[in-house]
């Protein structure tokens, strides 16, 4: 008998070579344990069929179903000119629905002998739209004869395991894979404290990995299931508790603001009054600043309630207790536009050492990579004095060269775009370590706050300030009702003439090289969606078209920072009509004369997105417009994430719509880059109890023995997780 390969055995050795680097390049699979925990999305019973009607667009998919028929057409082509081309179209049904295949070629010979009327099989493809209707171009099929003994012995149970694939590698290849190294599950190391798993009915780990890839029942994978969930929610609670744990061991230096020092100046200043909100989370964030241990608190609140605000008072309440606020913004344009907006907040208490700067004013700077170096320096030495109680900048806060007079408090703008390591830099230039705010509009349900933000206390903005106007949202179906885009264009002139401004989105820029050489389109190319719409064309067509005679702009992230930031100011200004930008206008831009945005192939966003994008306008007295233009057809997934979009303006909602709809991995927006997220089996959201239980059992253990000198196999499996997912994971939080 061969011996089992272990669990860090390289997949090469396994598996061969060729198999082995697409599963490296294609699912970061790398060693057998990895495959072993690359679980089945679903499982398909032999007898039955797929339901065709709710395939995702877009998406890699694996179907199980009936071909109804086969016809070949033959066709002229700029390479079969005389007529030769060929054309197999295959419809499938599941008996609810049909998708039609597509063969082009001289890849039409074989599934034209294969694929008779009632074979079944299971194809694998990517979902996309021709004519209106739903299709796979060229997808691969694995017959279901149910006697070849091959696929017998592969599909021995009723239930078939459907694995995330790639075009590069089918399911049922995957499936062959994992029957290779199943048996090295017998060697998975238990992370679960043996207590923890029989208090809780657990079945152990080697028996969940059998059951996950090769059930009998269904109960099989529902107990499999419940395992391997709490595999998952246990030991990123204990790497959470653990963070925790080591945060409340360190020092802080206890700041609280002075009965008549700059933040009870900067109250009397306000021209309006605090919302009941933004005094609850000021108290809370004042008594966690006067405790001696670091606060670490992330403050949630959607698009426009008043986290700024909020923000500005804790930090003014360090500097009358003698320390330094430091505010970290993601990107260059949004560091300058926080900057901009305190000094005018707080008016003379930012003209410290100023002529004309109120008596205990402090010094406000900026700092970021594209300064000058005359003010660079100067920055940089009013830092070091302690002459500037505030200083806002982009990640060039964390160089070497920064030092800090004494600093008491860093705030963190959009936190899932700086990671912990970045957070750690800062914190380092503190005498001890300064307290920790992390602001984001991103709403956040409990669940994924107790997950990615775990070592963080959460506070919640939900109200809006008043006088913010409500946004209405509508879905513009392009390539159903063209005249609606037109009407579109329309309404954004009546705003315009109104003397209000708008912006225009577009997923992509539009200056990549590729697009220089686009080939001439074979049949095949035309059965693939066209390219997102970019910024450069957009606007040079809406200028000459539908909004000739309009002041149109651009914007997008590889321009100058000083060009970006000019062309913000003259928006900002009123001196530029139409803003055609990509998605840098999402956080932080107000210019609350914008009251209309369109935004082109709304589809290709997540749903958090669109909301943030949308949040940029109303910000004024007058009511905003969101318009959101796809040509996706109207059955399609992506047409109803737009519809859940449009249909309502609370974040918490959307968001978690949003993660029903994408992978865990993908909790705050971050690309479907095709790195695996920590979560293959826990769904954040229908998961709630078994995070809130496993984050006790976590807090429980960790305060026990906060080294796991006790439990090695959960040491083990805490190490690996904290290799893999440093990088993705723990640094959102």
């Amino acid at each position: 008998m061969d011996p089992v390969p272990a669990l860090d055995e390289p997949l090469k050795k396994v598996l061969g070579p060729a198999t082995a680097k697409v599963m490296a390049e294609h699912l970061g699979l790398h060693t057998v344990g990895d495959l072993l925990h690359h679980y089945p999305r679903r499982y398909e019973e032999r007898g039955q069929l797929t339901h065709l009607a709710d395939l995702p667009m877009d998406e890699h998919v694996t179907v199980v179903a009936q071909v109804a028929d086969a016809r070949l057409h033959t066709f002229a082509s700029s390479r079969a000119p005389r007529g030769k081309g060929q054309r197999l179209e295959v419809t499938i049904t599941d008996g609810s629905g049909r998708l039609q295949l597509v063969f082009f070629g001289a890849g039409v010979h074989k599934p034209h002998k294969e694929l008779l009327p009632g074979t079944r099989a299971m194809f694998a493809g990517k979902v996309s739209v021709f004519n209106r209707r739903l299709q796979l171009a060229h997808p691969a099929y694995e017959l279901l004869r149910g006697d070849a003994e091959e696929t017998v012995e592969t599909w021995a149970g009723a239930l078939i395991p459907i694995y995330p694939a790639t075009a590069k590698l089918e399911s049922w290849k995957i499936g062959k894979a994992l029957q290779t190294v199943l048996p090295s599950a017998q060697e998975a190391a238990d992370p679960l404290p043996e207590s923890l798993r029989e208090g809780r009915g657990l079945v152990p780990l080697p028996e969940a990995l059998l059951k996950i890839h090769r059930p009998h029942t269904k109960a099989d994978i529902e107990e499999a299931r419940a395992r391997l969930k709490w595999d998952e929610a246990f030991v990123l609670q204990v790497a959470l508790a653990r963070r925790r744990y080591t945060d409340a061991q360190l020092p802080a230096v206890p700041r609280r603001p002075r009965p008549d020092g700059i933040l009870a100046a900067f109250d009397d200043r306000l021209p309006f009054t605090l919302t009941e909100g933004q005094r609850k989370v000021s108290e809370e964030i004042f008594a966690d600043l006067a405790t001696d241990h670091p606060m670490h608190r992330l403050l949630q609140g959607e698009v426009g309630s008043g986290k700024t605000l909020v923000a500005l008072r804790a930090m003014l309440a360090v500097v009358d207790a003698e320390g330094q606020a430091a505010m970290l913004a993601p990107t260059e344009v949004l560091a300058q536009q926080h900057h901009r907006s305190v000094t005018e907040m707080m008016g003379e208490l930012a003209q410290g050492g100023m002529l004309g700067g109120a008596e205990n004013a402090t010094k406000v700077v900026l700092l970021t990579g594209s300064m000058g170096a005359a003010a660079r320096r100067q920055a940089l030495l009013d830092l070091a004095t302690g002459e500037a109680g505030i200083v806002i900048g982009t990640h060039a806060l964390i160089e070497d060269k920064v030092q800090f007079h004494d600093l008491g408090l860093v705030v963190v703008d959009e936190q899932h775009r700086f990671g912990v390591e970045q957070r750690d830099a800062l914190r380092g230039k503190g005498k001890q370590p300064p307290h920790l705010l992390v602001m984001t509009a991103t709403p956040i349900p409990r669940t994924v706050a107790m997950t990615v933000f775990g070592d963080l206390e959460t506070s919640v903005l939900d109200q809006l300030p008043a006088g913010r106007s409500p946004i209405a949202s509508h879905v513009v179906p392009a390539a159903d009702k063209p005249h609606f885009l037109a009407r579109a264009w329309e309404r954004v002139r009546e705003e315009v003439d109104k003397g209000h401004q708008a912006y225009v989105v577009c997923p992509r820029i539009g200056d990549e090289e590729d697009g220089a050489k686009a080939k001439k389109k074979s049949p095949e190319d035309e059965a693939e969606k066209r390219p997102p719409l970019a910024v450069l064309d957009t606007a040079e067509q809406l200028a000459r078209g539908p909004l000739a005679g309009l002041g149109v702009e651009v914007l997008h992230g590889r321009m100058q920072p000083d060009d970006k930031d000019a062309v913000m100011r003259r928006f900002a200004a009123g001196e530029v009509d139409v803003l055609v930008a990509t998605t840098v206008i999402e956080v932080g831009v107000n210019v609350p004369n914008a009251t209309v945005m369109v935004i082109m192939d709304a589809d290709r966003f997540g749903v958090s997105q669109l909301h943030q994008l949308r949040g940029r306008v109303g910000r004024g007295s007058a009511p905003g417009l969101c318009l959101l233009v796809s040509e996706m057809p109207e059955a399609s997934a992506a047409r109803q994430r737009l519809n859940a979009v449009a249909s309502t303006l609370d974040g918490f909602e959307l968001s978690r719509i949003d993660l029903e709809q994408r992978r865990e991995g993908d909790v705050l927006g971050q690309a479907q880059s095709g790195t695996r997220s920590s979560l293959r089996m826990l769904a954040v959201i229908d998961d709630e109890e078994v995070i809130a239980e496993a984050r006790e059992e976590a807090t429980r253990i960790v305060a026990a023995d906060p080294d796991l000198e006790r439990l090695p196999a959960l040491r083990t499996a805490l190490d690996a997780l904290l290799d893999e997912e440093r990088e993705q994971y723990l640094e959102k939080g």
